[in-house]
């Protein structure tokens, strides 16, 4: 039997949660332009959609702490296993959806299988970073970016050539192919879970609440782009769908370029530093999408703003994952919840602000967010730390 702590295993679980992320990655970016026809198809405001993402929003935070739970009792592989196999027929599930009704529950659902997967596909990372004892957070997401391009282009091709339910029945098929290649080499973390969940809390650190607010402060923006560019070019420009989709599709791809670079610029210069500019690149971005005078100008600053954001949520992660005296699916469970409320939040706001006033003050807005999260960058420090395994 192969040792589970082999290099061989090592690499194939090191691709293996990789695989998981684009799968993560690929059922969102599919998403992306299924939403104009979500929209068209419900006869819903723009506010309303807002409150039915809201929705997704609270099934994320809801599965978030449970998550964590699951993963101190079971392992992050167990877990991981679970939750990406039924998240891979969310996205039909939507699709299928007869009324807003339904449609609130099924958004519910799909937040809490993306939102359950991504902390323990995150854990299970730290756990191959622990093991190989080097950095793969940012290019792992950057595997998550890889398939939101891959899901945001292909998708708004799809829809327009075979309509969005055959779109959704092909991303499906997609996703458990990957999951079910996957999941199998996925790794385990060193020691078994302990059989007392009670020793599993909060983090008693105040670094990784403040370390919670600076991924909530960079997802709100990443949040903005996948749930509003769409629809902001195409309500602002008059583009046409296929056009309208690229959006998120290019933000994801420089997201994905800048994702497998991440690791060694943080290598290099060091997470302070990699997070205070890449901010301050993401606020230009943003800021440039805001103002831009037609679409094509808005969906380069939107690919512009991607170079910044990709490393911003990873390098929070990793600062959690590995901040000394607490158990990583607890720094990672917090700080990813923390990150998902602005899911909650931002959404139904974005869309009561977006109907009244256009959607092009609301990236400006989120633009001085991100001057924010620069200014909190010494709070990244953690991720420099040697990944050490909590005393038992």
């Amino acid at each position: 039997m192969t040792n589970p702590d082999s290099k061989t295993a090592l690499t194939y679980g090191r691709w293996a949660v990789a695989t998981l992320f684009f799968a993560n990655g690929f059922l969102v970016g599919s998403w992306a332009p299924q939403i104009p026809v979500f929209l068209t198809r419900l006869d819903i405001t723009e506010f309303t959609l807002g409150l039915l993402i809201v929705g997704f929003g609270i099934g994320a935070l809801i599965a978030m702490p449970w998550c964590g739970w699951l993963i101190h009792r079971f392992g992050s592989r167990a877990v991981l296993r679970v939750f990406a196999f039924v998240c891979a027929f969310a996205l039909l599930g939507i699709a299928l959806v007869p009324n807003v009704w339904a449609a609130a529950v099924t958004l519910f659902l799909f937040g809490g299988l993306i939102g359950g997967m991504d902390v323990a596909m995150n854990t299970n990372a730290v756990a191959v970073e622990k093991k190989l004892r080097r950095a793969i957070m940012s290019s792992s997401h950057g595997f998550w970016s890889l398939g939101g391009f891959a899901g945001g282009a292909a998708g708004s091709l799809a829809i327009q050539q075979l309509g969005y339910l055959n779109h959704a029945v092909l991303a499906t098929v997609v996703a458990v192919v990957l999951v079910v290649a996957a999941s199998r080499y996925l790794i385990s973390e060193d020691k078994p879970v302990t059989e007392t969940p009670t020793k599993f809390g909060f983090p008693r650190s105040l670094a990784i609440y403040l370390t919670g607010i600076v991924a909530l402060l960079s997802m709100v923006p990443e949040g903005a782009v996948l749930d509003w560019a769409a629809l902001y070019i195409r309500q602002e420009f008059g583009s046409e769908i296929g056009v309208a989709g690229l959006a998120f599709a290019a933000f994801s791809a420089t997201m994905a370029i800048m994702r497998f670079l991440g690791d060694g610029v943080r290598t290099r210069f060091g997470a302070v530093t990699t997070l205070r500019v890449s901010a301050l690149v993401a606020a230009a971005g943003m800021l440039a999408a805001g103002l831009a005078p037609n679409d094509w100008a808005a969906i380069a600053a939107f690919a512009f703003c991607g170079f910044g954001t990709a490393n911003m949520v990873p390098i929070a992660f990793s600062a959690a994952g590995n901040h000394p005296g607490d158990f990583s699916g607890a720094g990672l469970s917090t700080v990813t919840a923390m990150g998902y409320s602005g899911s909650l939040a931002a959404p139904s706001l974005i869309g009561f602000v977006g109907e009244h006033t256009g959607f092009g003050p609301v990236f400006v807005t989120l633009a001085v967010l991100l001057v924010v999260v620069a200014l909190m960058a010494g709070l990244a420090r953690a991720a420099d730390m040697p990944a050490v395994q909590p005393a038992e």
